[in-house]
C-alpha cells in the first residue's frame, strides 16, 4: 500500500463517525423552507418519517418545526382538521393507552380523573384536537413535558412538539385548518 493511500484511507475511517453524527443530528427549530410539493396555503403538513411538521405559508414556502410522533402502529397518517384548540388542556390517556400500560397510567384506572392543564401535563402549553368528519380522532398537534422526545417516534400516536414552538404554531392556525399526515 502507497503511503497516501494509507493516509486517506485512515483520515476517512477516523472522520467517518464525525461525519455520520453531523447529518444526524436533528435541529427542532423553526425555520423558513422550501417544499416540493405545492400544498395549500394554510394547510399543516406533517412527514413523520423526518420528524417535521409543515405550515405553509404561501406556495411552495412553509415554516418548518420539529416534532415527535407514535411509536410504529400507534401513529396517525391522512387527512384531518383542527376542530378545537385549548390554551394549557386538561389530559386524561384513553381506554387503549391505559390498557397498553396501566402500570404507567395507574392514577387513571377505574376512576374519572382528568389531569388539570399546566407544566407537568403531557399535553403541554398548547393542544390542536384533530378531527375527521365531525368526530374526534383523538390524536393531537400538542406541546409535551418531555422535550428529548421531539425527532422521535415514541408518543402513543399524538404529534408533539417544544412548547413555545406549538405556542407559536397555535397563533397561526385557525380553526378549520387541514391537517395532512403523510
Amino acid at each position: 500500500m502507497h503511503r497516501r493511500t494509507f493516509i486517506a484511507v485512515t483520515s476517512a475511517a477516523i472522520a467517518a463517525p464525525y461525519i455520520a453524527r453531523a447529518q444526524s443530528e436533528y435541529d427542532p427549530t423553526p425555520r423558513y423552507v422550501r417544499i416540493k410539493n405545492d400544498f395549500a396555503v394554510g394547510s399543516l403538513i406533517v412527514v413523520p418519517s423526518r420528524h417535521f411538521l409543515f405550515w405553509v405559508e404561501a406556495p411552495r414556502k412553509a415554516i418548518r418545526y420539529g416534532v415527535g410522533v407514535g411509536r410504529a402502529g400507534l401513529d396517525f397518517k391522512g387527512k384531518a382538521t383542527i376542530d378545537v384548540k385549548k390554551e394549557w388542556p386538561t389530559w386524561r390517556p384513553t381506554k387503549d393507552m391505559i390498557s397498553r400500560d396501566p402500570k404507567a397510567y395507574a392514577r387513571f384506572v377505574n376512576n374519572d380523573y382528568v389531569q388539570p392543564g399546566g407544566k407537568g401535563n403531557p399535553l403541554g402549553a398548547r393542544a390542536l384536537y384533530l378531527f375527521q368528519n365531525g368526530r374526534d380522532t383523538y390524536y393531537r398537534i400538542h406541546g409535551t413535558n418531555q422535550p428529548s422526545s421531539i425527532g422521535r417516534s415514541v408518543s402513543n400516536g399524538c404529534i408533539r412538539m417544544l412548547n413555545e414552538h406549538v405556542a407559536d404554531l397555535y397563533e397561526r392556525v385557525p380553526l378549520g385548518t387541514v391537517v395532512t399526515v403523510v
